[in-house]
């Protein structure tokens, strides 16, 4: 027997969740085949097959917590195909069974299928089928073969008939107005590694991180004054308009530490 066992993860991390197994007992499995995964705080990854064989037995379940070096499963020796004939067995029977059924109908059915198809073109069956109509039901103008023209004389004259049953056929549609049975519309799912940890992580930003924003008032009026006496000197000794970055650099320069 070969262990399955949980690999190193990581820096700083040492233990992690079965999230999922992707094989099962009795399964075979190759060598560096990815059988199962492990969450662990910050990353999902895959523990491979150390060898060829079957899985011989799952230790661990899907959502159990183990460490670095716990025994996951057993792989066993062998290539899975012991199992593999009793499973044959009954798609052969029922290979058997399936022959044995159609050749009943095979005698009769086929028979009056052959007839109508004899009787009418693939663009007549299309035009039969998209209107829900058999071809035994469309007469046919010479008696024997069916065409396009006796399909459409039949729809003309009997869609007054079908239209008559409609409404009847409309009531029952406004029956199922009856309010539906409904279940539980939450549902409590445990959540993993990863999960637990970003929503830590948002929370204590919450609870430290300051959610705000502050607003300082500025009375701009005498910049914008001296702005605008300055503004055509500036531009004509320059080249360039005079702009408020600059009053912001001097104030910042000038403000007490």
């Amino acid at each position: 027997m070969t262990e399955i066992v949980v690999p190193t993860l990581g820096e700083s991390v040492s233990e992690a969740t079965v999230a999922q197994w992707l094989k099962k007992e009795g399964e075979a499995v190759k060598a560096d085949e990815a059988i199962v995964e492990l969450e662990t705080d910050k990353v999902t990854l895959e523990v491979n097959a150390p060898a060829d064989g079957v899985i011989a037995k799952i230790i661990v379940a899907e959502g159990d917590t183990v460490e670095v070096g716990a025994v996951l499963g057993e792989l066993g020796s062998g290539s899975g195909a012991a199992p593999a004939p009793a499973a044959e067995e009954k798609p052969a029977a029922n290979e058997e069974t399936a022959k044995e059924q159609a050749s009943e109908p095979l005698s009769a059915v086929p028979a009056a299928k052959l007839a109508d198809e004899a009787k009418t073109s693939p663009a007549v069956r299309k035009m039969l089928a998209d209107n829900n109509l058999d071809a035994t039901q469309v007469p046919a103008a010479d008696g024997e073969r069916l065409t396009k023209e006796d399909v459409k004389s039949f729809i003309e004259t009997n869609k007054g008939k079908a239209a008559a049953p409609a409404p009847a056929a409309s009531k029952p549609a406004s029956a199922p107005a009856e309010p539906r049975e409904v279940g539980p519309r939450e549902e409590r799912v445990k959540m993993t590694k990863l999960r637990k940890v970003i929503a830590s992580r948002l929370k204590e930003a919450q609870n430290t991180a300051a959610m705000l924003t502050t607003f300082n008032e500025v009375d701009m009026g005498p910049v914008m004054a001296l702005r605008k006496e300055y503004q055509d000197k500036f531009v004509k000794k320059h080249g360039v308009k005079l702009g408020f970055m600059s009053f912001f650099v001097k104030a910042a320069v000038r403000s007490p530490a």
